[in-house]
């Protein structure tokens, strides 16, 4: 069995096509675990239809670990509301965990939605397929996921990275499938994503701490995946402008979330620890 955990805030626009995309998958086998970080909209109502509802917060790492903590599955699956899985996602994870004896599995992601500023994110994504720097697996045998300890609930934003070197450092197979994960951006804004990165640059520095190697290739302004396709974005340099823009500003916002880091750092243990 596969356990697909999903966590939600507020996500009534996009959590029915989300469930939907999980109903529709050709692998038989499968719960679907719901942990809502108490939604003041209709998220839980519809959620309830589809799969099991549990509330919990604050924060998505923890609300992940939540779900697979109360999951029957041999295996975890963990996507966000946002998103829409292609119907042999399941399917070919699990074949590539049995066949290839893959502890975990990457999918790949691609952007959609309307708007300039989500062409240009789906844009930047597209050059992330293929890269193990960037992407993260999202797929687990669940006695390999509490062995390498879960996620770190004190990352936001981080916690797949931070979750995936841990799972390669401690010497586990990490596959691959093509079969795909439809992020829905939605009228996407330059502010917007922004005020994401601001949130996410909050536990930066405590993942660059306890990740120096990786984070020194991740959290680049130019990355090396965009070298690589310099073809793909000369061909539309429109929309590779703005996605330079847009990554100037995400990159100043994550700047200014970790300064807010030294707030946190006094209460987290796990932080004066790696410090120390």
């Amino acid at each position: 069995m596969v356990s697909v955990i999903v966590p939600t805030k507020n996500s009534e626009s996009t959590i029915n096509k989300c469930l939907r995309s999980i109903r529709k998958q050709t692998y038989p086998d499968i719960e679907i675990i719901v942990v809502d970080n108490y939604s003041s909209d209709k998220t839980k109502e519809i959620a309830q239809r589809c799969g099991r509802v549990l509330l919990k917060g604050p924060e998505r790492s923890s609300q992940r670990n939540f779900g697979a903590q109360a999951a029957v599955g041999d295996y975890l699956f963990f996507i966000d509301s946002d998103m829409e899985v292609m119907p042999t996602v399941v399917e070919n994870c699990v074949e590539a965990a049995v066949y290839s004896h893959a502890n975990a599995v990457i999918v790949p992601e691609f952007s959609v939605g309307d708007g300039f500023w989500t062409k240009c994110k789906a844009l930047e994504r597209s050059c992330y397929v293929g890269d193990d720097t960037i992407e993260a697996a999202r797929f687990f045998n669940k006695d390999v996921f509490f062995k390498v300890g879960c996620f770190d609930e004190e990352i936001t934003g981080q916690e797949d990275w931070d979750l995936h070197v841990r799972t390669r450092k401690l010497g586990y197979k990490i596959g691959r499938i093509i079969s795909f994960i439809q992020h829905d951006e939605g009228p996407l804004s330059l502010r917007k994503t922004m005020m994401k990165k601001r949130n996410y640059g909050k536990t930066l520095k405590l993942y660059a701490i306890k990740n120096p190697k990786e984070a020194s290739a991740q959290l680049t302004l130019i990355r090396p995946a965009f070298i690589r396709h310099w073809k793909k974005l000369a061909k539309d340099p429109v929309h590779a402008s703005g996605m330079l823009l847009m990554k100037v500003c995400e990159f100043s916002a994550s700047w200014i979330g970790s300064q807010q880091f030294g707030i946190h750092s006094e209460k987290s243990p796990t932080y004066q620890a790696i410090e120390s």
